[in-house]
């Protein structure tokens, strides 16, 4: 990861206050500031220099409206996925895939899987097994939580 100056770090700081998303923060690094980072290092940095982005709502789809704007009796409950009740797990391989220092595999609260790993160098990188699949911010959040456990545990 790039080592920032005090200066861009209050750039970067100064982006977060505003609402700025990751990928808006890792496209102002590259053309202002002329620092290259991937997703997952801004991740990394915003979460090193205590910051918290501002959750902006997504729109709610006609039937999630309907859902709340019935009676909380007729709510029916949310379905449990197949690891039961939606919970994020990381596992760590006992033998490492060939392109890494270290990797394993995380089931999202969906239900989702992704392969993760940390390279030679000790970049981060996740690959979801269905083509196009996004964890939800909550879930990356729970996965990094997680993973930095788990390292530990294993005597990362």
């Amino acid at each position: 990861m790039a080592k920032l100056t005090p200066e861009q770090i209050t750039k970067v700081s100064a982006w977060v206050t505003e609402g700025a998303t990751l990928s808006q923060i890792q496209e102002r690094l590259s053309s202002q500031l002329e620092v290259s980072m991937t997703y997952m290092d801004v991740r990394f940095l915003v979460d090193d220099l205590n910051l918290s982005l501002i959750e902006k709502e997504e729109p709610k789809k006609p039937e999630e409206a309907a859902a709340e704007a019935a009676p909380a009796e007729e709510a029916a409950p949310a379905p449990e996925t197949a690891q039961g009740a939606g919970v994020v797990t990381v596992e760590v391989d006992t033998i490492a895939q060939p392109h890494a220092m270290v990797s394993g595999h995380v089931t999202f609260s969906d239900g989702e899987k992704a392969d993760w790993y940390i390279d030679h160098q000790g970049r981060p990188g996740m690959a979801a097994r269905t083509p196009g699949y996004r964890p939800t911010p909550q879930d990356i959040t729970d996965f990094q939580v997680k993973l930095d456990a788990a390292l530990r545990q294993a005597g990362y």
